[in-house]
């Protein structure tokens, strides 16, 4: 199993109220989990957000945590619910309720497929695996991004929550073949139910500056980590970052690309854009 949940890579002086996150960048994969799987162990890389946390290694140097997990997206996501629970992978796991439409295509909080919808085990699992992973994975990985957050509105008055994500290109394409603008990156923020319009509008500013295209909640509004930690009105903002990976790695090889250098340098300018707005100080409604 992955030695560790996640890794904190912390500043060394907190000064802002933005923490960065990775959920889906973890490539610590079991190999008793690649040996039970029907994918060799290239395909089952297909889901991962592979060098997005290299991307934004920056974060801590400009003052801001970046919370990275060791775990890979295939073995157990935690861009889901822990009881986003599939059926048709659980052994033993009743049907019963509807099933939300992220579970229906495979993608629970253990995934039965991974990109393309590809199946990744013979059979199903039981569910004391399951629970293991989350109970090993998930828990601790929330706890401590919900540390990292409960310290900048402590600090800040306010928390901005980047989560940091990458997207097929194909999935930016069809975009383009319906007639939209083809997007660099994808802004999540539930349709305004994460995050102020105010902190939205300066990240986005942050990329356009940049010189990168960018859209809001289509094709990715956010999943469960900007619906949890998301609470505008309560000064705890959360928004979804979907970068196309076409951009600075090779999708098929799963290894950078000639580009990755130079948009590596383009995002460590974000990073410190974005940064510098959540430096503001907010005053508490009581000190």
């Amino acid at each position: 199993m992955p030695k560790h949940a996640y890794q904190v890579i912390s500043p060394p002086e907190r000064l802002t109220s933005v923490v960065f996150a990775s959920p889906h960048s973890g490539r610590d994969y079991p190999w008793s989990f690649v040996r039970s799987s029907v994918l060799d162990a290239q395909m089952i890389r297909s889901s991962e957000d592979a060098f997005v946390d290299d991307l934004f290694s920056a974060a801590p140097s400009f003052g801001a945590p970046l919370l990275i997990a060791c775990a890979p997206r295939a073995y157990v996501d935690l861009n889901r619910s822990a009881d986003e629970l599939d059926p048709a992978l659980i052994d033993g796991l009743p049907k019963g309720k509807a099933l939300n439409p992220r579970i229906a295509s495979g993608l629970g909080v253990v995934p039965r497929v991974v990109a393309g919808g590809r199946a990744i085990y013979r059979g199903k699992l039981p569910m004391s695996e399951v629970q293991r992973r989350i109970d090993l994975y998930w828990h601790p990985y929330h706890a401590r991004l919900q540390n990292l957050l409960n310290t900048s509105y402590r600090e800040f008055g306010m928390s901005v929550l980047v989560d940091c994500h990458s997207m097929p290109h194909e999935a930016v394409a069809s975009i383009a073949r319906l007639g939209g603008q083809r997007p660099d990156v994808v802004l999540g923020d539930r349709f305004g139910a994460a995050a102020d319009e105010s902190v939205v509008d300066r990240i986005e500013r942050a990329f356009v500056h940049a010189g990168l295209r960018v859209v809001r909640n289509t094709p990715f509004a956010g999943a469960y980590t900007a619906q949890h930690y998301g609470r505008p009105s309560r000064g705890q903002h959360a928004v979804q970052i979907e970068i196309d990976r076409s951009l600075y790695m090779d999708e098929k090889a799963v290894r950078p690309n000639e580009n990755f250098n130079a948009f590596k340098t383009l995002i460590d300018g974000v990073v410190a854009d974005v940064a510098r707005f959540g430096a503001r100080k907010t005053p508490l409604a009581a000190e």
